[in-house]
């Protein structure tokens, strides 16, 4: 159903209304609100053939009547798709917004533990992972590298459906079943009792080198956040720490990368 917007204030725009207001923010980055944004053309189609329910589109005209007008037709006719011209959306969204393309999806309550855990053949544990970039990238280069993986995050972590996060992930945070583990690490015995082996990485001396570490059939590695790293007792509880053999005085690598190298020692 297209509805053409001519004014910022128009009530079927209160999705996109303001999303640089730093309290709004901060609670889409908690996951607290009942939507979220998809931003750019490859985001929104990741989101209309996902799980998530589509709740409207908003774009410019050249994309309402070009590239997405297969999206269009092919949408269900109770959606709205709203069509406004660049400065209007600009009003709208509080920021100069050149991709044309938004769209507001609803979530929906995390799987159950037990069943993501059944499905996956490789899990990824963000633990405290605030950074908006960082957990995009972990999406990605999961959807990259492993076919049936699944992400677990602690509540302080970003969401995954952040709009940044999920631009950066290529919307593949759609695709990729994730669930927010409140008990850790508590909960890591689930995943043992689930028949994974927890591989905490770290660059601590002491963890197992990866050049040494054997083949893993059922990988969990566990990702703390940059600076402090996983917790303690999170290295303690896992079936092994490692680490990447790193050049010296090196110090660390970024998480994402850091995954994406352990990825690909776990797959190859």
């Amino acid at each position: 159903m297209l509805i053409r917007i001519d004014t910022p204030d128009h009530p079927l725009l209160a999705d996109y209304r303001d999303l640089t207001d730093a309290q709004l923010r901060a609670r889409e980055h908690r996951g607290e609100h009942a939507h979220f944004i998809a931003e750019g053309e490859g985001v929104v189609r990741h989101l209309i053939a996902s799980r998530f329910p589509v709740r409207s589109l908003l774009l410019t005209p050249a994309f309402a009547e070009g590239r997405l007008a297969d999206v269009i037709a092919a949408l269900d006719p109770a959606i709205p798709v709203l069509v406004a011209e660049p400065p209007v959306m600009e009003q709208v969204a509080g920021f100069p917004f050149h991709r044309g393309v938004l769209a507001s999806g609803r979530r929906l309550p995390d799987p159950p533990l037990d069943t993501l855990l059944a499905d996956a053949a490789c899990i990824v544990v963000c633990e405290d992972l605030a950074n908006i970039e960082n957990v995009g990238s972990i999406f990605r280069n999961l959807a990259c590298m492993v076919e049936h993986a699944a992400v677990l995050l602690t509540p302080r972590s970003c969401h995954p459906l952040y709009r940044k996060a999920l631009r950066v992930s290529m919307g593949h945070a759609l695709r990729i079943p994730f669930a927010v583990l409140p008990d850790w690490p508590g909960s890591i015995g689930r995943l043992h009792d689930a028949g994974f082996t927890t591989l905490a990485l770290t660059p601590r001396p002491q963890a197992v080198s990866l050049r040494d570490l054997p083949p893993v059939s059922r990988p969990a590695l566990l990702l703390g956040s940059e600076g402090p790293g996983l917790h303690d007792a999170t290295i303690a509880a896992a079936t092994r720490p490692v680490r990447i053999p790193m050049t010296p005085g090196s110090d660390s690598l970024n998480v994402a990368t850091a995954l994406a190298v352990v990825l690909w020692h776990c797959v190859r």
